[in-house]
């Protein structure tokens, strides 16, 4: 009786780690998705294959194992010189901060 009874827990000790592993693997991750995956790193934020940013509260550079260097953001009030990638950021008219992907659209970064 006893041996049918560990038995038991045993397999239901082994379905609960199964299930929590898969559920650890269905994560999101950043740039999933329409984004196309991770294209590289700018500091913290990544990038994404379409040109955008991620909203991920991940670290790029912690994630990779990269050092951080830091390096100043320039923000900028007109759209010239602030594309996704190149670390300088337009400040819209109500306080977003974004840079504009190769397509043209603006990709906001989280605050």
């Amino acid at each position: 009786m006893i041996i049918l009874i560990s038995r038991g827990w045993r397999t239901i000790v082994l379905l609960l780690l199964v299930f929590s592993s898969s559920l650890a693997l269905s994560a999101n991750t950043p740039c999933s998705g329409k984004k196309g995956g991770i294209d590289r790193c700018d500091g913290d934020l990544f990038l994404c294959n379409d040109g955008s940013i991620s909203g991920s509260k991940k670290s790029c550079a912690a994630m990779f194992g990269e050092r951080q260097s830091v390096r100043p953001q320039n923000f900028l009030q007109s759209d010239d010189g602030c594309a996704c990638g190149t670390g300088s950021f337009c400040t819209g008219p109500r306080g977003g901060v974004y840079c504009l992907t190769p397509g043209g659209s603006k990709s906001y970064k989280r605050k």
